[in-house]
């Protein structure tokens, strides 16, 4: 009997090629950030959410456009604001004079991928309204469980904490993203690149706004099937544990890195993996994912303006003392 899945097997032509399709589409609106769209595809294809932190104005919602309409299906995004209300984004329970009953009315989360623009300009209630949706792919609002649409991803966007009219995330929440990441500026040729695509004023005539979905939901759903089948050997579970255990042993780290994360370092690992061509992870493959994966949550012993780079510090550092396994 024909295997459904066979034509997509990490290491296949056709998931090759598809990741390669959404790769290329991103990267013509995106000029010179080939890093930060390389990682939120290979989020996308782990079964993560990606929170994309930066100061305003170097593409950080264009980044999650791109990828919510090279993918297709549905599309929705919620603007945080400190009057944001936890039912706009989870849905509310309305009474129907005509029927008799209430009626539950879906909100912004409803969505195959939805942008949680500037998540941090919310209060933490309205933040954690995200935290079932994220981990459990699924919304309960009195006592009534609505599951959410599949693939589900969120690609948060935050402006750093020490802007005005932000809170910062909490730990939780925090964890539940799989990778953090940071824009950066593109260099001189890029920004010219950008001038010269990007200068109609009306927002019809962008070119995020004429990206084309180079896949299906569909196809997305076996992508995602196919990462998760990719092997990991003992070794390199044994690297992956490692590297979480000397986290919470570093001198400078307060609390580690939890199992939880230590699972979303796999994951995240496999999808390297079926990113580069291959149906087996390496120890290159998790040190490749864990600059991104780990630094946002760990919780270190001095809290200063420069946590994040501090953390990435930290990573660096295990990641050169914590012995690789020879092999795969």
């Amino acid at each position: 009997m024909e295997d459904p899945h066979q034509d997509w097997e990490a290491g296949g032509d056709r998931l090759t090629a598809t990741a390669g399709a959404m790769l290329s589409a991103m990267d013509s609106v995106l000029d010179g950030r080939p890093g930060a769209v390389r990682t939120a595809v290979l989020v996308l294809l782990a079964g993560g959410h990606l929170l994309v932190e930066d100061v305003p104005g170097v593409g950080k919602t264009l980044l999650a456009k791109a990828l919510a309409r090279t993918v297709g299906g549905t599309v929705s995004r919620i603007q945080f604001t400190p009057d944001l209300l936890p039912s706009d984004v989870t849905g509310v329970a309305v009474f129907d004079p005509e029927r008799r009953g209430f009626e539950f009315r879906p909100g912004a989360v409803f969505a195959n991928v939805v942008i949680g623009d500037e998540v941090n300009r919310a209060s933490a209630k309205t933040q954690s309204a995200l935290l079932e949706c994220m981990e459990e792919h699924q919304v309960t609002v009195d006592g009534t469980t609505h599951p959410l649409d599949a693939p589900f991803m969120v690609v948060a966007t935050q402006n750093p904490v020490e802007s005005e009219g932000t809170y910062p995330l909490p730990e939780a929440q925090r964890d539940r993203f799989m990778a953090r990441i940071t824009m950066g500026y593109p260099d001189e040729d890029a920004e010219l690149r950008m001038l010269r695509a990007h200068h109609h004023p009306l927002p019809a005539a962008a070119p995020v706004n004429r990206l084309a979905p180079v896949t299906t939901t569909e196809e997305v759903l076996r992508m995602i099937g196919a990462v998760a089948r990719v092997h990991v050997s003992e070794p390199v579970a044994r690297y992956v544990v490692a590297l979480g255990r000397a986290s919470r042993e570093d001198p400078e780290v307060l609390v580690g890195a939890s199992p939880r994360s230590l699972l979303q370092l796999t994951r995240a690992a496999k999808a390297e993996a079926a990113l580069s061509g291959r149906s087996f992870a390496t120890p290159q493959d998790v040190a490749d994912v864990a600059r991104v994966v780990l630094p946002h949550r760990l919780l270190l012993r001095r809290r200063t303006a420069d946590e994040a780079a501090r953390a990435e510090a930290v990573v660096d550092r295990l990641l050169r003392s914590t012995p690789v396994p020879a092999g795969d």
